[in-house]
């Protein structure tokens, strides 16, 4: 079923684009989150295998930014606007083009990492105990880079133009496939992390065939066509200039990511590098509804912005902050009361499960700020502000985060490695929030008079 982005009733839509989003964005982490699971069970090495995999992750997120950069925050806002100008050419060529940014950055980044790997993973907090294990999954997980931007940066035009339930199945297909190799090649096959790697790249592989086979049929509104595909400079501009507030956002969780690990590996040993491996991993599921939703609300706000009907844009922003404000509220106070039912399903180790406790509780405590900057910033980057969506990427992880996460120590010890984020969160969160308002407000309120 295809949403209608004309109808007038915002909230319907948004929902009807937002829950086979979430439902797919849940699917799409099972691609992870069940190698972290079972790799933190393997007898024995758990829960260094564990913390080696936590290591590989700040690549892993730079790779994920990437498919922000051309597809969810760049390329497919871009392509939303112009089919509400009622421009199909031109959003098709953006679509082909992102395509193709796409192949080209995935090729890139695979033989980048396959060459560098083993002193980034040193840079990014390995010790002598946990290089090897990092080594053997990051170089077999590299080989599917390609597949894993394809298959979730084209998912993102499938989803713009409505067949959101289509996008559902791309992440689903894939993750089942990966949840079913999984202990077949880590614990039948006894290969391991290299188990895990090699199930998630098949699967990817099949996502991203799913993927294409859509997107050349006769169904969706803007096809994928070759001759799309020939890079135009001015068009890959403003892909690259919208796009790059959700790179910075993706890229920059990455720096903080390293300078986390580097600081735990000094203030908590790789103990409490594991931990941010599980907190990490319990954010990323609890975020996963919030960023459907706002997934689901950038299109619609694109799509109505470009029509000129700023009520509407206005509607589905209010809406999204309501909804994600009262479930991430209702998380943390899940965090602060049951910890250990999250980090089980990662860990059995005693020492990892009071390490993480603790550090959890901190990490979470004003989490629910989060939601602002989510909400302020995917309104930013609907709107094609993109100086404003680059600014507040920036300002809460690299002027905030980073330099808390080094001084905090300090004075607080191992605490202070995790105390970074829910400060960050706050102030952060409410200067992109706020500022949002203020921006389209003054910009509404000048283009009605």
């Amino acid at each position: 079923m295809k949403a209608d982005f004309d109808s007038p009733n915002v909230r319907k839509t948004i929902i009807k684009l937002a829950l086979p989003m979430i439902a797919a964005q849940f699917v799409n982490l099972l691609y992870s989150i069940v190698d972290r699971i079972f790799i933190g069970h393997i007898p024995g090495i758990g829960p260094i295998a564990l913390t080696s995999v936590g290591l590989c992750f700040p690549i892993i997120q730079i790779v994920a930014a990437f498919t922000n950069l051309y597809g969810f925050n760049g390329g497919s806002p871009l392509s939303s606007i112009e089919r509400g100008k009622g421009n199909l050419k031109e959003a098709g060529l953006i679509m082909g083009n992102s395509f193709a940014l796409l192949v080209i950055t995935g090729v890139v980044l695979t033989l980048l990492t396959e060459i560098f790997a083993s002193p980034l993973l040193f840079i990014f907090g390995a010790s002598d105990k946990t290089i090897n294990y990092a080594l053997s999954y990051l170089r077999l997980y590299a080989i599917g880079f390609t597949f894993s931007l394809i298959a979730t940066g084209m998912n993102a035009f499938i989803n713009s133009q409505g067949f959101s339930n289509v996008g559902m199945k791309t992440v689903l297909i894939g993750a089942l496939l990966n949840f079913i190799l999984d202990p077949i090649f880590i614990f039948i096959f006894g290969w391991g992390v290299r188990g895990a790697a090699l199930a998630t790249c098949i699967s990817q592989l099949v996502s991203a065939l799913w993927v294409l086979k859509f997107l050349t049929s006769s169904e969706p509104i803007l096809k994928l066509k070759k001759s799309d595909m020939v890079l135009e400079k001015k068009r890959v501009k403003s892909i690259v200039t919208l796009g790059t507030s959700g790179f910075i956002m993706g890229a920059t969780n990455s720096a903080v990511q390293i300078v986390c690990n580097r600081m735990a590996l000094m203030y908590g040993g790789d103990i409490l590098v594991g931990a941010f491996t599980i907190i990490n991993s319990v954010r990323e599921i609890f975020s996963t509804p919030v960023n459907g939703l706002t997934s689901a609300t950038s299109p619609v706000m694109s799509y109505n912005y470009g029509a000129k009907r700023y009520d509407r844009v206005m509607k589905a922003s209010n809406f999204a902050i309501m909804v994600s404000a009262t479930f991430s509220t209702i998380f943390a106070l899940s965090i602060e009361l049951f910890p250990n039912i999250y980090i089980s399903l990662f860990s059995s180790d005693p020492t990892m499960l009071d390490v993480t406790a603790r550090a959890m509780r901190i990490y979470f405590s004003l989490f629910v700020f989060m939601s602002f900057q989510q909400v302020g910033q995917s309104t930013f980057v609907a709107l094609g502000k993109a100086k404003h969506a680059i600014f507040f990427s920036l300002f809460r992880k690299i002027i905030i985060v980073v330099p808390l996460t080094i001084l905090l120590p300090l004075f607080m010890g191992s605490d202070g490695v995790v105390a970074a984020e829910p400060i960050s969160n706050l102030i952060g969160g409410m200067a992109s929030y706020l500022t949002m308002r203020l921006v389209t407000s003054k910009e509404f309120k000048k283009s009605s008079s």
